[in-house]
């Protein structure tokens, strides 16, 4: 036994539009079909009957030419005989033209009463007063005249009858049109309705159903469908929720197994640690943190510039949630832990999206009471000891010097190798401890800026004269690019001088021939970027983040005691600037400084 086989979704919609299609283009045809035959037709008739009305008016045009000579009192045989020859002609010409039995009687009526017309007017002229009489010529005139007339009105009456007949097809035509759209619109509202109780609804529902998945309810009820498509839809939507509410769960289960193992990891670290969301709110702060700043209070869900009464802090916050980085080193926070003063170093950097967007800000906090306490002790011993040691080591290099100065030796010998190496070492020591002395000025705060308006464009050109030279001499060419418009500067000019001079000789230190080093000076915001760029062979990535930290050297080709970069980053924030690298290995370095206008 063969079962019938059910029809698909789209062979339905597919029958049922082609119907109406199919019923739409009948009815079209039809009309215009009916219009077509109709508008020929009528066409036709009018025309013939147009005809018969022209050959009505020639033959009573050619009476009138005949009456005028048989009347006239000098009649011309000529225009008599012509115009009944006319008359003739035609007269036999609509016989030929007209296939209407009536007109072709009508016609054959009018030959007859011509020729009774012809037979009492053989004697034309002069005046033939019978005409106002009762006699055969009138009667005769009479006759043909209404056989004319006849004619005429034969011919207007079909034309009218012509035009209500096509009035009353173009009704018909109209009401068959109107049936055809009436039964188009019953059609496509069957169909419409059909299409939307057997999918309207079931996908109302799936809709429904999809709107509760998407708000975390997989308890849906699915519709149950005759259509095999509409089915077959349902259960597949079915599998997706089951198997969506599967992944939830084991999803769910992950993240809460990884957000508890990150929080082990988070609340385990050293360091005080503080995440806060896009509003500034915090939303975890690790055990460290939440000792050393909200041991008064539960600081989730609160702003921690407002919860810290810290002005700056507040100020940092929306910066770093604006997507921007810390550019500067921001101060200690001073707290009360345990009845005494802890200082706690702290940084903030932001949270982003993989899209770029800034979904946070994390700040990390760290104790540095005992570091700052040992840096304070250190500054105190280095300013001493330099103190103590300056004055007994200069007093040798002096007294070393006039015994020198004694000494006679020859050039090449030992001994005068050995004094020289002396001086030099003497020279390199005391130059250590004036850079030691000044850099324990600085970090104590005891140096003082003799600030003084300044044009920095100057101070760079002044440094490439001091410097070309030697720069010549190492086969290294120096380029200087400032801006015409920039302003003067509150600097202590002797210090900066010392800071362009330090960047200038470790770019000359650390540039092969051939290279070049740009000083640059251009206005950035409101503060001057001054830069200082060579193409040398770079810092290591490693050693970028220290390099301006006290006693450290990077790269083979050291020299001094490490101080130089340090005392660099003192001067310039001494002055409100800051000093940054940007460094690639084996492409250069650029020490740029960011001073305040």
């Amino acid at each position: 036994m063969n079962l019938p086989i059910p029809m698909t979704l789209r062979t339905r919609l597919f029958l049922s539009i082609s119907a109406l299609i199919t019923v739409a283009l009948m009815g079209l045809l039809l009309g215009l079909f009916s219009v077509i035959l109709t508008g020929r037709d009528q066409a036709n008739l009018i025309q013939r009957n147009f005809e018969t009305i022209e050959i009505s008016q020639q033959l009573r045009q050619s009476l009138g030419d005949q009456l005028v000579q048989v009347l006239s009192a000098h009649p011309s045989s000529e225009r008599l005989t012509a115009a009944r020859e006319h008359f003739s002609t035609t007269l036999k010409r609509g016989q030929k033209q007209i296939s209407e039995d009536e007109a072709q009687q009508m016609l054959a009526q009018i030959e007859t009463a011509h020729q009774q017309f012809l037979s009492v007017t053989d004697n034309p002229g002069p005046g033939r007063p019978e005409l106002l009489e009762d006699s055969d010529l009138s009667r005769s005139l009479d006759n043909l005249r209404q056989r004319l007339l006849a004619l005429h009105e034969f011919a207007m009456h079909n034309i009218s009858a012509a035009e209500s007949d096509e009035r009353v097809r173009t009704l018909l035509i109209s009401g068959l049109l109107g049936l055809v759209g009436i039964a188009i619109l019953l059609i496509g509202f069957v169909t419409a309705h059909s299409i939307a109780r057997r999918f309207g609804a079931p996908i109302e529902v799936l809709a429904k159903a999809a709107d509760k998945i998407g708000q975390g309810d997989f308890d849906v009820t699915l519709p149950i469908s005759t259509v095999s498509e509409m089915a077959s839809l349902s259960r597949r939507f079915g599998l997706m929720a089951e198997a969506l509410r599967l992944y939830k769960a084991s999803n769910t289960e992950a993240i809460g197994y990884g957000r508890r193992r990150l929080q082990a990891v988070l609340d385990s670290i050293d360091d005080g640690l503080v995440i806060l969301d896009r509003n500034g709110r915090i939303e975890h702060a690790n055990p460290v943190a939440t000792r050393q700043l909200f041991s008064s209070s539960d600081p989730h869900g609160q702003e921690l510039g407002i919860l810290l009464d810290n002005e700056e802090l507040t100020h940092a916050t929306q910066r770093v949630l604006a997507g921007n980085l810390l550019e500067e080193t921001p101060q200690d926070l001073v707290v009360e832990l345990g009845g005494e003063s802890r200082l706690l170093t702290w940084g903030m950097s932001p949270v982003t999206h993989d899209d770029g967007r800034n979904i946070g800000a994390v700040m990390v906090v760290r104790d540095v009471t005992e570091q700052r306490a040992f840096e304070r002790v250190r500054n105190d011993f280095v300013l001493r000891a330099s103190h103590e040691l300056r004055t007994p080591v200069t007093g040798m290099h002096m007294a070393f010097g006039l015994l020198a100065e004694r000494l006679a030796f020859p050039e090449e010998s030992r001994e005068q190798d050995l004094i020289s190496t002396v001086d030099e070492e003497m020279r390199r020591l005391v130059r250590l401890i004036n850079d030691l002395l000044n850099f324990s000025r600085y970090q104590s705060g005891t140096q003082k800026l003799d600030l003084q308006p300044t044009d920095i464009a100057e101070i760079l050109a002044q440094a490439r004269q001091r410097f070309e030279g030697q720069a010549h001499a190492h086969g290294i060419e120096i380029e200087l690019e400032t801006s015409n418009d920039l302003p003067k500067l509150n600097l202590d000019r002797l210090q900066i001088e010392r800071v362009i001079d330090n960047l200038i000789g470790n770019a000359l230190r650390h540039t092969p021939a051939g290279g070049v080093i740009r000083l640059q000076a251009r206005c950035q915001d409101e503060r001057i970027a001054v830069a200082v760029e060579d193409t040398g062979d770079g810092i290591p990535f490693s050693q970028q983040s220290r390099i301006f930290e006290p006693f450290i050297q990077v790269g083979h080709k050291k020299g001094g005691a490490g101080l130089g970069l340090a005392l660099c980053k003192e001067i310039v924030q001494l002055h409100g600037g800051r000093i940054a690298l940007r460094s690639q290995p084996g492409k250069g370095s650029r020490f740029y400084l960011l001073l305040p206008v």
